[in-house]
C-alpha cells in the first residue's frame, strides 16, 4: 500500500482542511481540501512553493526561500488520509497539490474509502490520470503554465495532455495572468486546441488583495472581448496569503 506524501499545516499535521473554494468554476462552494506535496514544475510566482522548493532544489523562485522538506512534508496511508476528510463532513472535496497526480494511485486507493464524495481535482495538465483515479473525479481543474511562469515549454505544455483534457467534458482550463501579453498566449492555445471559451478561466496572479483588484481591472475587459471567464482568489481575500485556507 503506498502512503500518500501530504503538505502540513501550520502546526506540521497534514494540510487537510474545510472551507470555501476559492478559485474557478467552484468558487464559493464548501468543500474539504487534501493538498499534496511534491511537483514536476517549478512556477516563480508558486503561492505554494512549501510543497516542492526544498533545501537542496536549485529550480528558481522569486523570492528564493527554500523550505526543510521534513518540517514539510507528511506521510498518511490512503486510508488514514479518507477518514480525516471524512471527519470534515463536507459533500465535495478539492484535491490539489504540488501537483497530486504524481500520487494517483494512493489518491485512487483513498478515494475508494469516499464513495460518495464529489470529486475534483486541480493539475498543472502534464500528468495524464490513471484509470482507477479518473473513474472516481467529477472536475478537473486544469492550469497549464504559461511562459511566465519559467517553465520550459516542453515541459509544461505538452500537446497530448492538453488534448485529452479539452476533449473531457469534466475539464476546466484555469490561466495564471500576469500582464495583458499572457492573454495573447491564452488565445493562440485556445485556437491550437479548440478550447471552449466558456470552459477557460482567467486568474490575476497576486496573493493580496490589492494586486488582485489592481490586476482585475483591466483582465475583466479582456474576458469580456474574448469571451473567457474571469476567475477570482476569493480565499485571499478571505484569509490572506496562509496555508489551510
Amino acid at each position: 500500500m503506498a502512503a500518500l506524501t501530504l503538505a502540513t499545516d501550520d502546526t506540521g499535521g497534514p494540510e487537510i482542511f474545510a472551507s470555501l473554494q476559492g478559485e474557478g468554476p467552484s468558487a464559493g462552494m464548501p468543500v474539504a481540501f487534501i493538498r499534496t506535496s511534491r511537483c514536476n514544475l517549478a512556477c516563480v510566482w508558486c503561492d505554494t512553493p512549501y510543497t516542492w522548493h526544498f533545501e537542496g532544489d536549485d529550480r528558481s523562485h522569486r523570492d528564493g526561500t527554500t523550505f526543510a522538506r521534513k518540517d514539510n512534508q507528511v506521510t498518511l496511508s490512503p486510508q488514514q488520509a479518507a477518514a480525516q476528510i471524512a471527519a470534515l463532513r463536507q459533500n465535495r472535496l478539492v484535491i490539489t497539490g504540488g501537483e497530486p497526480l504524481l500520487q494517483a494511485g494512493a489518491l485512487a486507493e483513498m478515494l475508494e474509502h469516499l464513495p460518495h464524495i464529489s470529486v475534483e481535482i486541480e493539475t498543472n495538465g502534464t500528468v495524464k490520470p490513471p484509470a482507477r483515479i479518473d473513474i472516481r473525479v467529477d472536475q478537473y481543474n486544469v492550469s497549464p503554465k504559461l511562459a511566465h511562469s519559467g517553465n520550459a515549454g516542453e515541459l509544461a505544455l505538452i500537446p497530448e495532455r492538453i488534448d485529452e483534457f479539452a476533449a473531457d467534458p469534466r475539464a476546466y482550463f484555469k490561466f495564471v495572468i500576469g500582464t495583458p501579453d499572457d492573454v495573447d498566449e491564452v488565445i493562440a492555445l485556445r485556437r491550437k486546441f479548440r478550447l471552449a471559451p466558456d470552459r477557460v478561466f482567467l486568474m490575476a496572479e497576486g496573493t493580496d488583495s490589492n494586486t488582485l483588484r489592481n490586476r482585475q481591472k483591466w483582465l475583466s475587459v479582456l474576458c469580456l472581448e474574448h469571451g473567457f471567464r474571469l476567475s477570482d482568489r476569493l480565499h485571499i481575500h478571505l484569509y490572506g496569503d496562509t496555508r489551510a485556507t
